[in-house]
């Protein structure tokens, strides 16, 4: 697995073939070798590789699960983001779930609950039934606040993977391992931001999109559905009001409840006929000039995935694995692990 976690480090340290070949004097078409497999480094370059990435040779022999198979969604075509970044994502997910699945079946594949059918839900005209169809479809109520949405999420057997990233051009992406679907958002972003992407994330999951579709329309509905997901029109027409001739501070506290930010929830409003298209305009121009519309102040709790700690602190509590291979498979200290279970002798 050496050349899975070459590349794998090589694109968390930013850096090219060209310009890793350089820094250890080799070519580049030699850490191509070295990343196909075709050629095994010397100990002395891998030494030097291991300083240049900051890592340990032992990182670099690290065992991949070789038993997953990968579905990774294609990245939007206006994405932002450069060939390397893309790769590095797919990677990390890659890494992450390989860590992941080791646990899984060294506990057995029924502690992950079924995850719903995917590309299943028919898509209509009307986004607002499109969100009560994709709500209900996962077990929601058909209204009202969801609060620890991530947590709800792994719940219903649907894999979670916050990638940092540390570029705000990413905010997600999805896609399935082993036939089962994983959503990855950014944790750099506000908590409001990753919620909402999310559930645009499972949108793109959940419904059959047909084929003659643009990108530009599946992304607009996908939205579309996130928001009516996240505050419902009956929601907001119950908190706010049928019409509402300004935004005023009361509706921070709406936004608070529903995990949503204020640019969705006027958005909302404007959509289910609450607010005037002038009303929204003119906070839309309040909300640029504060710098809300790419840095709005998060107000609630960021959300975690947590199953794959859990998963690991069971199998180190049941003994399943060692504390070393409990550290290992969630690259934490060793001293964590062990006093996870130590608290759990309490």
């Amino acid at each position: 697995m050496f050349s899975k976690n070459l590349k794998y480090y090589r694109l968390k340290n930013q850096l090219s073939k060209k310009a890793l070949a350089e820094k250890i004097h080799v070519s580049a078409m030699a850490i191509t070798n070295y990343e196909d497999g075709s050629r095994n480094p010397s100990m002395e370059i891998l030494s030097a590789l291991a300083d240049v990435l900051g890592v340990r040779i032992s990182d670099f022999l690290a065992v991949r699960n070789d038993k997953l198979v990968f579905q990774h969604a294609e990245f939007r075509k206006n994405a932002s983001l450069s060939q390397t970044q893309q790769e590095f994502i797919k990677e990390s997910v890659e890494e992450y779930f390989g860590r992941f699945m080791t646990v899984v079946e060294v506990l057995g594949g029924e502690v992950l609950p079924d995850a719903p059918d995917c590309h299943s839900l028919r898509l209509s005209d009307d986004n607002e039934k499109n969100a009560t169809q994709l709500r209900l479809h996962l077990g929601f109520a058909p209204d009202g606040p969801i609060e620890d949405l991530i947590g709800k999420l792994e719940n219903k057997g649907i894999l979670v993977f916050e990638c940092p990233v540390g570029n705000s051009k990413f905010s997600g992406m999805n896609g399935f391992v082993n036939g089962r679907p994983y959503i990855v958002f950014n944790p750099s972003m506000s908590a409001e931001r990753n919620r909402s992407t999310s559930v645009h994330e499972l949108a793109h999951l959940m419904f059959n999109w047909p084929d003659d579709m643009s990108e530009k329309d599946i992304e607009e509905h996908a939205t579309a559905i996130g928001g009516a997901f996240l505050f419902p029109k009956s929601d907001a027409i119950r908190e706010l009001g049928i019409r509402r001739t300004s935004v005023t501070r009361d509706m921070l506290l709406v936004a608070e409840e529903y995990g949503i930010s204020m640019m969705m929830l006027v958005t909302r409003a404007k959509l289910c006929g609450i607010l005037s298209e002038s009303t929204v305009k003119r906070f839309y121009v309040a909300a640029s000039q504060a710098g809300w519309r790419t840095a709005e102040p998060s107000r609630i709790e960021p959300e975690h995935p947590t199953l794959f700690d859990q998963l690991v602190f069971r199998a180190v509590n049941e003994e399943e694995v060692s504390v070393q291979r409990g550290a290992e498979l969630l690259q934490r200290p060793y001293t964590d692990v062990l006093a996870m279970r130590k608290f759990s002798e309490v």
